[in-house]
């Protein structure tokens, strides 16, 4: 499903050159469920923001279900993301005055499906999670559990082939983030390819593969 290459990345600041990731080779299978652990500035952010073709990478390879992805313009890039990739991030990313249902939607408005169907679809979703009666309450009206649950279904309703999450239970407390876990452990037996970026060990703990990443090099891949 994912296979990457010998990646280099490097940011420019002022006169400096930060070379983030220094060569990052790594295969993940499709139906597979990853964590990758690192310290902060280890790249592990990097690499995500590259899988989830947020961000170019100078050198190497990247192969996306069968799909070389290299310096994409936004449009394709654009497509490429709603098709394939749906993301769960930390900070939940749910527009403020749009409500639970209308964020689960918004994947659905870039495919051009009309909004009374978007809207049903979205509540078929949100009722998957267990947020039905939830629907019309904005995301400040919402607990952090919520607000993720609101995340995963946006995450889903394109039905995508990979879920690239970032940190997803680190805004929430520990027995919400079990709960999300369970969550994401069911979505990912339904064949849906699952990365993780989290540093937290419990978490990591209940994917397939930990990959652990040290200043921009992946230094051990561990089977849990």
């Amino acid at each position: 499903m994912i296979q990457i290459n010998n990646i280099h990345k490097s940011y420019i600041t002022g006169q400096n050159s930060l070379h983030v990731l220094k060569g990052i080779d790594l295969r993940i299978e499709a139906g597979e469920m990853i964590s990758i652990m690192g310290a902060s500035g280890s790249g592990k952010s990097t690499l995500l923001n590259i899988l989830g073709i947020l961000d170019n990478y100078d050198s190497g390879e990247y192969i996306l279900n069968g799909l070389k992805i290299k310096k994409l313009s936004e449009r394709k890039a654009a497509q490429l993301r709603n098709k394939m990739l749906g993301f769960v991030f930390q900070s939940f990313n749910l527009v403020s005055f749009k409500n639970a249902m209308e964020n689960v939607a918004l994947p659905l408005y870039y495919q051009d499906i009309p909004r009374k169907k978007r809207n049903l679809i979205a509540m078929e979703y949100l009722d998957r999670m267990g947020l039905k009666e939830w629907a019309h309450h904005l995301p400040n009206e919402l607990s952090g559990g919520q607000k993720q649950r609101t995340a995963i279904a946006r995450a889903l309703i394109s039905k995508p082939k990979v879920i690239l999450a970032d940190e997803p239970t680190g805004a929430l407390d520990s027995v919400t983030s079990l709960e999300m876990m369970d969550i994401l452990q069911e979505i990912n037996k339904t064949g849906i390819t699952m990365v993780i970026v989290t540093h937290e060990y419990d978490i990591a703990a209940r994917t397939q593969k930990t990959v652990r990443i040290t200043d921009g090099l992946i230094t051990e891949i561990i089977n849990n």
